[in-house]
């Protein structure tokens, strides 16, 4: 045989150690004086945005920001089927980004024993440009495993040189017309982030490491 053409895919996994957290809080007020509610979740949330603030102006915080209030009423139900007065409730969701994981502990376990406030979580990421460094580097290093594995299936019958035709992310290299099949599924590369452990007024936290994946098909001709 003088040439082969030889497709396969090329896969890469890394795990990076997170160097960011973003922490999101919930603020929330109900009663049924619409005025009353308003004024009560701006004073909720208004020492909650100073010290953000502050932290910012400080450095102890890369950034933080800050939603409107959403306002909104419904009449519930007891449990014998009579609807109820009109109640209005009230919710500001606030998020801040911690580089600083004590500072960022130290704050979690403040607010979430302020009256009103509910600690929805913490999401751990990399930097952007970690993020940006690591994500080219698994798509390189994918795209080498393909190399390698192209090279391997062609030393194994016989030939000994392979030229790439195609390379491109899992799912998007041309299919020849006796492929037939449904397109592979995509398993481009990924970030997945851990949650908080726990919240309450002792937080822990263990962050896991950040998966960072990357996949790639291949064509080669092979001689």
């Amino acid at each position: 045989m003088s040439e082969v053409i030889i497709t396969v895919r090329g896969e890469h996994e890394t795990r990076v150690a997170p160097e960011e957290a973003v922490a999101t809080i919930s603020v929330k007020a109900e009663g049924t004086d619409r005025g009353a509610v308003v004024e009560r979740i701006a004073a909720l949330a208004a020492p909650l945005r100073a010290d953000l603030t502050a932290r910012a102006e400080d450095g102890t915080i890369a950034e933080w920001s800050s939603q409107r209030a959403t306002v909104w009423a419904n009449r519930p139900w007891n449990n014998e089927g009579k609807q109820l007065a009109l109640v209005h409730y009230a919710s500001v969701e606030i998020s801040a980004t911690f580089q600083d994981f004590a500072a960022l502990s130290w704050w979690v376990s403040d607010v979430a024993e302020r009256d009103g406030v509910q600690v929805d979580g913490v999401q751990w990421r990399l930097s952007r440009a970690t993020a940006k460094d690591t994500e080219a580097d698994a798509a390189a290093t994918a795209v080498r495993v393909a190399v390698d594995r192209a090279t391997a299936y062609a030393s194994a019958i016989g030939l000994t040189s392979v030229s790439p035709v195609e390379i491109a992310d899992i799912g998007l290299l041309t299919r020849q017309a006796q492929d037939g099949g449904a397109p592979a599924p995509k398993m481009m590369r990924a970030m997945a982030m851990s949650s908080m452990d726990g919240v309450g007024p002792s937080v822990q936290f263990q962050p896991e490491d950040i998966v960072v994946s990357a996949g790639v098909e291949a064509r080669f001709v092979a001689r």
